[in-house]
């Protein structure tokens, strides 16, 4: 088996010059590469002693319900505004260009519930930091963020300083 970052396309220029998008969806799409992905995801939680996996829409999803499967954990989503039925709590965050808004169901985690975050990609960090927010929000106690991969250059990490975060591929740059 390859190593999981031949699975991973790069393309150059896009979306705009000087960047280098990293395609998950090429992960996705090979099936030795989906099931690396997830296999090498899980393993970072090797230890790891939580009680339910979160995951934002929509590649926290693809992951991270795997995952929780495979260790017969609860998978609570979290998701864009106006999509959850019942009622919840909300976060509104700062994009590079306007905010957003991130829903979780109030009853989906109880205070003092271990909490680990799976998504595929880590970059300015916005979005993971709106979700630890929400998590302990409702008393919930986040032990670990995993990603697929993280853009090192954008600084992600240091807005989740203190918490614990792996990703399995780490790119220098943008």
């Amino acid at each position: 088996m390859k190593p999981i970052e031949e699975y991973v396309v790069s393309i150059p220029d896009f979306p705009e010059p000087g960047i280098i998008f990293r395609d998950v969806t090429s992960v996705l799409q090979d099936a030795e590469g989906l099931a690396l992905a997830i296999d090498l995801m899980q393993e970072k939680l090797k230890g790891v002693e939580f009680d339910l996996i979160a995951g934002p829409e929509s590649r926290g999803f693809i992951f991270g319900v795997p995952i929780a499967y495979n260790l017969h954990k609860p998978f609570i989503p979290i998701r864009k505004k106006g999509k959850l039925p019942r009622e919840t709590a909300s976060i509104q965050y700062e994009l590079e260009y306007g905010t957003a808004e991130l829903e979780i169901h109030k009853d989906a985690i109880r205070p003092g519930q271990r909490v680990v975050i799976i998504d595929d990609l880590i970059a300015t960090g916005g979005t993971n930091e709106a979700i630890v927010k929400l998590i302990e929000g409702l008393g919930g106690k986040v032990v670990k963020t995993v990603f697929l991969m993280e853009l090192a250059g954008l600084k992600g990490r240091e807005k989740l300083a203190g918490y614990n975060v792996e990703s399995v591929i780490v790119y220098p740059g943008k």
